[in-house]
């Protein structure tokens, strides 16, 4: 009965939901009052269960929190070269895409070879160049992002999104700056991408610390006491804090300067935050920082490239090492050309800066990020007719629905029934998300003679995975064959053949 009432229940939300109407009960006046009261308690419990957050803190799991901010995704595989390295694995990739390259095969193509090289994306959202400036977003425009982000196979559970860029910047506000504005474009877009997946990972946008109070400009402290002073609750808006923690003046002070403006910075906004009414202790996201460099060695205002690496070494060492950092993804890898060159990790040859090396050798963990597992058995082909305890082979077709790449012996076919057949092995090629393949099996026939009914389910671990399905076989007893009885009837029937002629 209680199953029956919750499953009415859902139906009746989930009706809700999609805004048509549940069909219409043939009941009592009385009942048909307690079933809609009950009904809509339910509706509100299960409603109230959709808000739990779906997401994780990166830093209570291994945790890699290398990373390096892209300037293109064709620099994955280097990317991994660098964080993936001495020891780790799953680093963070930054990388940003604009309103007008919302394309969701291309960007599953870039999903899907971070996953396989084991990167795991941080993606800024922008708009596009207008001039001088970029683009003011939209309102209008939140719904397109969230159906394209919802469009993609993201590559763990959390979906690391950060709302724009710099907002305390006219040029990157379409021209002015408004941070009341920007406040309520954060929190409706979201409020809008949770609704639609709590596995959204809210970050704000990273701000500049260094900015001074301008016609063009304004200082970070004003611009986010602003913010709040428009959206009270704004800080339940965001899972995390985007950090620009820039060695500044100039992009050039040391790395044991602390305080706002310094590598360091993150610390200051974090306290900041906190003295304005922060409760929460949030995952960190360094998505810019980094030194400029001489380059060529022709200009003797920024640092020698050699010097880099020292600084990339202890900022890693003894500034980046806070509990609370999840990522730490300088800029930028590749932009040989200006006015990133002076960061770039990469010259204009396509040689990498010594730097790059250094931080390549530098000990890493192996991250262990949370990934979704997910399958369904397609069909099944096994011999319709067995023998008692008779070792047969069958083949699966299944479809990887989940977000991790199925290697051979992580998953497994089973038995749902102990009376049912019993599967000895399974093995199959790897099957990365969104395709089908084959798992071959070996399994012994039941014990029992009739007609066998029974299911077939994916697992991992001993934990169910997808859904199960049914199988039927008849099962007879053994067949005693007596071969010579049989040889002789042949041998009989060929010498009267032989005779006619």
């Amino acid at each position: 009965m209680q199953v029956q009432v919750l499953l009415g229940a859902q139906a009746i939300c989930r009706n809700r939901d999609e805004g048509s109407i549940p069909p219409r009960r043939t009941v009592t006046f009385s009942m048909k009052k307690v079933v809609l009261f009950l009904s809509t308690l339910i509706c509100l419990l299960i409603g109230s269960t959709r808000q739990i957050q779906a997401i994780y803190d990166p830093t209570i799991v291994a945790n890699n929190r290398f990373g390096i901010h892209l300037g293109s995704p064709a620099d994955l595989e280097e990317a991994a070269s660098l964080i993936n390295s001495s020891g780790g694995d799953w680093g963070y990739v930054t990388f940003v895409i604009q309103k007008g390259e919302r394309n969701t095969n291309h960007w599953q193509k870039v999903f899907d070879k971070a996953r396989r090289l084991h990167l795991i994306p941080i993606v800024r959202i922008a708009t596009k160049g207008n001039g001088v400036n970029w683009e003011k977003p939209s309102f209008g425009d939140i719904d397109g992002w969230i159906s394209f982000l919802n469009s993609l196979n993201w590559v763990i559970k959390n979906r690391y999104v950060v709302i724009g860029n710099e907002p305390n910047h006219a040029k990157e506000w379409g021209g002015e700056v408004n941070p009341e504005e920007y406040a309520t474009y954060l929190k409706i877009f979201s409020e809008k991408l949770k609704k639609s997946s709590a596995d959204f990972f809210i970050l704000p946008a990273g701000l500049d610390a260094s900015a001074a109070n301008s016609k063009e400009t304004m200082d970070e402290s004003l611009f986010i006491r602003r913010m709040i002073e428009k959206e009270k609750g704004i800080f339940e808006y965001f899972d995390g804090w985007t950090s620009h923690s820039y060695p500044n003046p100039s992009f050039s002070a040391s790395e044991y300067a602390s305080g706002k403006g310094s590598i360091k910075t993150y610390e200051w906004e974090i306290n900041y935050l906190k003295s304005l009414g922060l409760k929460k202790d949030l995952p960190i996201f360094i998505t810019e920082t980094g030194w400029i460099h001489n380059g060529s060695g022709n200009s003797f205002k920024q640092l020698k490239t050699e010097n880099i690496g020292q600084r990339l070494t202890n900022a890693y060492k003894f500034i980046w090492n806070n509990k609370n950092i999840a990522a730490v993804t300088p800029f930028i890898l590749n932009y040989p050309e200006p006015p990133f060159n002076v960061f770039s990790w990469k010259d204009k040859s396509g040689s990498f800066y010594s730097f790059y090396y250094d931080v390549q050798k530098l000990a890493k963990i192996k991250g262990e990020p949370i990934q979704e597992i997910n399958g369904l058995i397609i069909s099944i082909l096994i011999p319709p007719l067995q023998q008692i305890g008779q070792n047969f082979s069958g083949i699966v077709l299944v479809k990887n629905t989940g977000q991790s790449i199925w290697e051979n012996n992580q998953i497994q076919i089973r038995s749902k029934e102990k009376e049912g057949i019993k599967i000895l092995s399974t093995s199959f090629n790897q099957i990365e998300p969104g395709n089908e393949g084959f798992i071959f099996i070996k399994a012994i026939s039941p014990e029992k003679t009739g007609i066998s009914i029974g299911n077939l389910e994916l697992s991992i671990n001993n934990q169910s995975l997808g859904n199960a399905y049914s199988y039927h076989i008849f099962v007879i007893s053994p067949i005693k064959v007596n071969f010579e009885a049989i040889f002789d009837k042949i041998i009989s029937v060929f010498k009267g053949l032989t005779q006619k002629f």
